[in-house]
């Protein structure tokens, strides 16, 4: 019996000896910044039964991010311009930021999306023009953070006053 403890210890002992050490796990993140267009049909920047999602808007997005993590510290800007899906929504992905784990790390962001122009004759002039606000969605396990603008929209330049009221 002795002789079998001592077989399995060398053998687990032999193995851990030919074992490679695995190279640390490289740190990236997946950052998305996303925000919606929509029509306010009623001109009261808010989105009512009447309103509708708006594919095809132009925008344009500004942002920086700065993330402090133990060994980097790390400064993302970008300007890009993005149009609506068919659901109205426009987003850029950022797949992969080396060295940051943007769920855990400190992120100052600040991200400013501003209407270009509409897809449509129907609904074109600029109710909420440009937004900074956002909401941050951190997932640490994948190491993934939304980062989701408030919406912006655009308006008929007439409102119906049989559709909306006074």
């Amino acid at each position: 019996m002795n002789q079998l403890i001592i077989f399995f210890l060398s053998s687990l002992f032999i193995n851990s000896l030919s074992s490679k050490a695995e190279p640390p796990k490289k740190i990236s993140a997946h950052i998305t910044v996303m925000g919606i267009v929509y029509c306010d049909i009623c001109s009261n920047n808010s989105f009512s039964r009447h309103s509708y999602f708006l594919p095809g808007a132009e925008v344009r997005m500004d942002c920086k991010f700065e993330a402090s993590w133990p060994k980097t510290r790390e400064q993302i800007s970008f300007s890009v311009n993005r149009t609506t899906n068919r659901h109205g929504m426009y987003k850029l992905e950022i797949p992969s930021v080396d060295g940051i784990a943007c769920a855990q790390a400190a992120i100052d962001s600040s991200c400013e999306a501003s209407l270009m122009w509409s897809s449509s004759k129907a609904c074109n002039v600029p109710g909420y023009k440009s937004s900074t606000k956002e909401i941050a969605i951190k997932v640490k396990q994948q190491n993934i953070c939304i980062y989701s603008l408030n919406a912006l929209n655009f308006r008929p330049s007439k409102t119906d006053a049989g559709l909306c009221g006074n």
